[in-house]
């Protein structure tokens, strides 16, 4: 396991999207953890990493002292719609070497309880039924699969299930008078 006072996770900057897009792709060749099939570009991330706004749907990375950036988390609107504006999907990427050693369950542990702070009640994690790690994570945290979308990716011809994990992190609003 890491040692937590060696990374912290922080607001991402522009000049770290060289790191973030690395880490993606890094990703692709697994089919497991995006639907992406092929390597994105810096260029094609930059209109996205701009709709993260640090007030509302912060990306973070976290770095180590040491090694630098690690893995990167990000909050994203739901749905686009303002009924929706308290609700966010939660993604995760890890660099290839901090993988399974607590990292996620770091960045995650901070996400639910940061959450409040941005107004957002409830958090949404996509994930594909096939990657155990990440549905493990989530549940950990009691995370609850809200919807099975079945078949719903192809990947390589293989047809792959997306499941989505729900958690309501603050109480419910009162209903209106």
């Amino acid at each position: 396991m890491i040692v937590r006072t060696t990374y912290q996770y922080r607001l991402a900057r522009l000049d770290d999207l060289p790191a973030i897009v690395a880490i993606y792709n890094s990703t692709i060749a697994s089919r497991q953890v995006t639907a992406d099939t092929e390597a994105i570009s810096i260029e094609s991330r930059v209109a996205w990493f701009h709709e993260h706004r640090p007030e509302n749907r912060p990306l973070w990375v976290v770095e180590d002292i040491a090694s630098g950036i690690l893995g990167w988390l990000s909050f994203s609107n739901f749905y686009g719609r303002p009924a929706y504006a308290g609700t966010a999907e939660l993604s995760i990427y890890l660099h290839e070497d901090a993988r399974g050693k607590g990292l996620g369950r770091y960045l995650l542990q901070e996400a639910i309880a940061y959450a409040p702070q941005l107004q957002v009640h409830t958090l949404l994690g996509f994930i594909f039924a096939h990657n155990t790690p990440s549905m493990n994570l989530f549940a950990s945290f009691n995370f609850e699969i809200w919807a099975n979308l079945p078949r719903v990716a192809n990947l390589d011809g293989i047809e792959r299930d997306l499941i989505i994990f729900g958690k309501r992190v603050m109480p419910a609003l009162a209903p209106a008078q």
